[in-house]
């Protein structure tokens, strides 16, 4: 038997309408590890040395490397999914980003986690838009590491 969370399903608009302004739950955690890190510079093509270069991070303000910001963002509906699905819909776009702060930041080796809230439900000609408020924490410090304002959209 698996010891793996299970996602919860939210299914059509009716539900997602009663999950409105409700915290939805939170993600496990992750540790950060430069191996992730250094493939997302590779992909991206940002190489600045606070990410990836061990030695030099040594010695800069955080004391070692730390995630890119981006990276942790890019985390969002993977860590939704892990929470929670929608089901009820013919289409599921990811429609964009209202907000996004990266207030602290997210050393490798730390671990981290989302906490996701339906901050709206809307309604569209043919679906819904809702907006997740998004934080990221980390374990043991006071400050969360990203804060986003996600959008999706429905359609029927």
């Amino acid at each position: 038997m698996s010891d793996e969370r299970k996602p919860f399903v939210i299914n059509g608009r009716d539900e997602l309408n009663e999950w409105a302004g409700k915290d939805l739950g939170t993600s496990e955690w992750v540790t950060v590890n430069q191996e992730d890190i250094n493939t997302f510079a590779e992909l991206t093509g940002d190489d600045q040395w606070i990410h990836v270069d061990l030695e030099k991070a040594k010695a800069g303000p955080y004391g070692t490397t730390i995630q890119y910001g981006f990276l942790t963002l890019s985390k969002s509906t993977g860590f939704l999914w892990e929470i929670c699905v929608v089901e009820g819909f013919s289409v599921i776009l990811n429609y964009g980003l209202n907000k996004v702060r990266f207030p602290s930041p997210l050393k490798t080796g730390q671990r981290y986690r989302m906490h996701a809230n339906l901050a709206e439900v809307n309604e569209l000609k043919g679906g819904v838009e809702t907006v997740y408020k998004l934080t990221y924490e980390v374990e043991g410090e006071a400050k969360p590491c990203c804060v986003a304002d996600l959008v999706f959209r429905y359609y029927d």
